[in-house]
């Protein structure tokens, strides 16, 4: 037989040889994927769910056995009616927040933290005035100060300062209630209630414009909010750091905040989905831990990361809220932590920023600790 005749005929043959083998590894993947789970988790725009986006971004496609969906919410009363529903399978929520909605519901089970530490009280021009804040950020410490300011502004208008939280059932609120008491200024979370400061809800991203407004209108203001939004008042010269929440609230590893959650069926019916989430978010959180270390390109691609989901924090926000020497939030130690948790309820419940404690026991499950994924191996974690 000829060349001419052999040369179709091979060309053939490799042409059915690569459709075969194409079809066979779309079977395959299409089969792989189908062995997944969904694990559809709600996150709000804050540097406590920071976690939650790399580990979306770089490990979602390694993941085996879940199929991670992320769906940003645009405020916490919109995500906790969602969560509620039961038609996904995991929230990352405030402490206090996810303790009223369990107090509720109890439907779901808290299984790790998102992050520790993380907040910031900032105040506008006019009660700096008389605070005189330190230049250096690290040297500005929760002392009486502040407090000193909102009693003075007080004494002048008799009206009550508001200050700014991202929801009054927040964690925000429990460390703003303790830093007001120990230095002897009330607060409330109602209206005309007498009190020195009333704590009212702002969303997060409007957090910047109410400071502004109220400077407009020669008023003293100011908010306690999740990173970056404090620093994005600083950087953008319109306010100031006053404290962070680390140094109201000192406990081992950082104070609870944002913790995650996942419904009792999706613990029932897909554990190890759920788990490996869990564990690619203790990744996710060495990850930025590293970066921020780093600095460099590393810090760069956690700020990339950070902005396709989020453009509204700034690359100088965010780089200031990941500060490696001032460490106001950190992303290690992220399995669950009953006495911390214990601590935050407490101080919530004798605030009166919720009505009842939980029963912690039955609201935590332990079994997502960082070491208890057998699926994913520790090579793959250290990667």
């Amino acid at each position: 037989m000829s060349a001419s005749v052999r040369s179709p005929h091979r060309l053939i043959t490799y042409l059915a040889f690569v459709i075969t083998l194409f079809f066979v590894l779309a079977v395959s993947a299409s089969a792989h994927s189908a062995d997944k789970k969904v694990i559809k988790a709600l996150y709000i725009p804050l540097a406590d769910h920071y976690a939650s986006l790399v580990a979306y971004e770089r490990y979602r496609k390694e993941m085996q056995f879940a199929d991670y969906q992320l769906e940003q919410m645009k405020n916490w009363d919109l995500l906790r009616a969602y969560f509620q529903s039961g038609e996904v399978d995991m929230a990352y929520v405030m402490s206090p927040l996810a303790m009223d909605m369990f107090s509720e519901k109890p439907h779901f089970r808290w299984i790790g933290l998102m992050h520790r530490d993380g907040s910031a009280l900032a105040i506008n021009d006019l009660l700096n005035e008389q605070v005189k804040l330190a230049a250096v950020r690290h040297e500005r410490k929760p002392d009486d100060k502040v407090a000193k300011a909102l009693k003075q502004a007080y004494e002048s208008t008799g009206r009550a300062t508001e200050i700014g939280m991202p929801h009054l059932l927040a964690t925000h609120t429990v460390v703003l209630y303790r830093y007001l008491k120990e230095h002897g200024v009330t607060m409330s979370l109602t209206p005309n209630s007498g009190t020195q400061v009333l704590a009212i809800a702002v969303a997060p991203p409007k957090s910047p414009s109410f400071i502004k407004s109220k400077s407009n209108r020669a008023q003293a203001a100011a908010f306690e909010q999740s990173l970056p939004w404090a620093d994005v008042v600083e950087t953008g010269g319109f306010g100031h750091v006053a404290w962070y929440s680390k140094d109201v609230m000192p406990w081992e590893h950082g104070h609870v905040e944002c913790i995650a959650l996942a419904t009792d069926a999706a613990i029932k019916d897909k554990r190890k989905a759920v788990n490996e989430v869990m564990a690619y978010i203790h990744k996710a959180g060495e990850d930025i831990e590293v970066a921020r270390a780093q600095g460099g390109e590393a810090l760069e691609q956690i700020v990339n990361i950070v902005r396709k989901h989020i453009p509204a924090h700034t690359r100088e926000a965010i780089i200031a809220s990941l500060d490696p020497d001032l460490r106001v939030i950190n992303y290690q130690n992220l399995d669950v932590d009953k006495p911390g948790l214990k601590l935050i309820m407490d101080l919530a419940v004798e605030g009166g920023i919720i009505k009842n404690a939980i029963d912690i026991e039955d609201f935590a499950d332990e079994g997502f600790s960082r070491n208890g994924f057998n699926g994913l191996s520790q090579a793959q974690l250290s990667r």
